[in-house]
């Protein structure tokens, strides 16, 4: 009866449609990206990635509900405070034991009766250090008790922030490096086949290498059991050549990656030729202004302390009106506008999210690990999303900001922008050094 007096039937019919649809969408995925080349064998690893996604999205389905007027307040605060305590519970506690718990249980030599015990103890070191990060930061209000929802929000925004902002940051420099033909190195057909070669001749001579070596082991089996026969000479014959064969197949490795490389640059010197290929590189070059104006504010914002106080929406809009002369209604514009920004916002930041944790789980994942990785990429997930809600407040007007601020009490929001501009700036930073010494790399010749 409690929850019903929260939220009416049909509020509650769009929210949980809505999650459904939403979970389908994670459990999709997690199917056709993920799984794809490896078995499933925990379907709980799945729930929790399925189950995450869509408490996820729901955030920021609430964030426009906000603006749209969608569902009444006392539901869209009742829906809040469900999605913010469902995931915190996910990321803090359900989570972490279930990696330790399949962590530890890979492990052949614990014995199964240690299993649980270790990894209870793993997860209350992690709950320790990670309430700790608080004393690291000015995240902690008087007003709030040491185990509040609030307690734990602020500290997984720091993680969070600090993931968004290095991905943010990589993202704003490697987007116009990837897409600018200016960056392109040139490859012709004449240094493929210079590559080519060099890899037949390296494997030509590690074949007829590893064929005197099969000779040489066959020869030394066959006299190894006439204990007169003389095998010093044999042996250090084989350990010369096993010493020459494996620097030629690490060089070989090197050639083929240099190869493909090169493969690569030639296909997106093509590319760049075609339609999309120009439009690509139009938009990189809106990028790299857009780089280095986000460096430039970063900057500006660390050095002179600053914060804006008004949406940025709000500002540009009465700039308009007080300085162009245009007479037009603030208020409606102003709510229209935050709409489509923060659905972009939404959207782009999901899709962004999704494709970087696909390319990271074919990167690092194998059958042993893979349900392992997926646990701690659906904890980063979490993380991201509850500090996208803690950033995307400050581009919300003023009346649409009072229920994230009711639900969340009084976190210092100042410092978590702050945050994210120090570190923007410093992975930016490093990632342009980093793709500078990787494009004056000198290739093989």
């Amino acid at each position: 009866m409690y929850i019903m007096e929260m939220i009416s039937a049909g509020d509650a019919l769009i929210v949980l449609g809505s999650q459904t649809v939403f979970f389908i969408l994670g459990w999709l995925f997690f199917m056709k990206q993920l799984f794809r080349d490896y078995e499933v064998d925990q379907k709980a690893v799945q729930i929790f990635f399925s189950v995450t996604f869509a408490i996820s999205c729901t955030l920021f389905e609430l964030v426009i509900f906000e603006i749209l007027n969608v569902l009444s307040n006392s539901s869209r605060l009742f829906t809040w405070r469900t999605c913010l305590y469902t995931i915190l519970v996910l990321l803090i506690c359900l989570m972490p034991l279930y990696f330790y718990y399949s962590l530890i249980r890979m492990q052949r030599f614990v014995p199964l009766s240690w299993v649980m015990p270790l990894t209870l103890i793993c997860w209350l070191i992690t709950i320790y250090a990670f309430w700790r990060l608080g004393d690291n930061f000015p995240i902690l209000s008087a007003k709030h008790g040491i185990f509040s929802m609030q307690q734990a929000v602020s500290r997984v925004g720091v993680v969070g922030v600090t993931v968004m902002a290095n991905l943010s940051g990589f993202g704003a420099v490697n987007a116009p490096y990837t897409c600018m033909s200016i960056f392109m190195r040139p490859v012709t057909e004449d240094d493929i086949a210079q590559l080519e070669r060099k890899l037949r001749q390296n494997f030509d001579m590690i074949v007829a290498k590893k064929r005197k070596l099969a000779l040489k082991e066959l020869e030394l089996s066959r006299i190894g059991t006439f204990k007169a026969a003389p095998t010093g000479t044999l042996r250090d014959q084989i350990r010369l050549l096993n010493s020459e064969i494996l620097p030629l197949e690490e060089f070989g490795k090197h050639l083929f990656l240099e190869l493909v490389e090169a493969h690569n640059a030639k296909n997106r010197v093509e590319y760049s030729k075609t339609w999309q290929g120009i439009y690509f590189n139009i938009v990189g070059h809106f990028f790299s202004i857009y780089c280095i104006w986000k460096i430039i504010i970063c900057t500006i914002n660390i050095v002179f302390d600053r914060v804006g106080k008004v949406d940025p929406i709000t500002k540009g809009m009465a700039i308009v009106v007080h300085h162009m002369g245009y007479q037009i209604d603030v208020r409606f514009w102003s709510q229209q506008i935050s709409f489509l920004v923060i659905g972009i916002i939404a959207v782009t930041s999901i899709r962004g999210l999704l494709i970087t944790i696909a390319k990271f789980f074919n990167a690092i994942s194998n059958r042993q690990s893979s349900n392992l990785v997926v646990l701690g990429l659906a904890q980063l997930m979490g993380m991201y999303f509850v500090s996208s809600v803690l950033l995307i407040r400050m581009n919300m007007p003023s009346k649409y900001r009072v229920i994230i601020t009711q639900v969340l009490g009084e976190l210092q929001f100042n410092f978590y922008h702050r945050w994210f501009d120090v570190i923007f700036l410093l992975s930016a930073l490093c990632s342009i050094l980093f793709l500078y010494l990787a494009h004056k790399r000198t290739p093989i010749r």
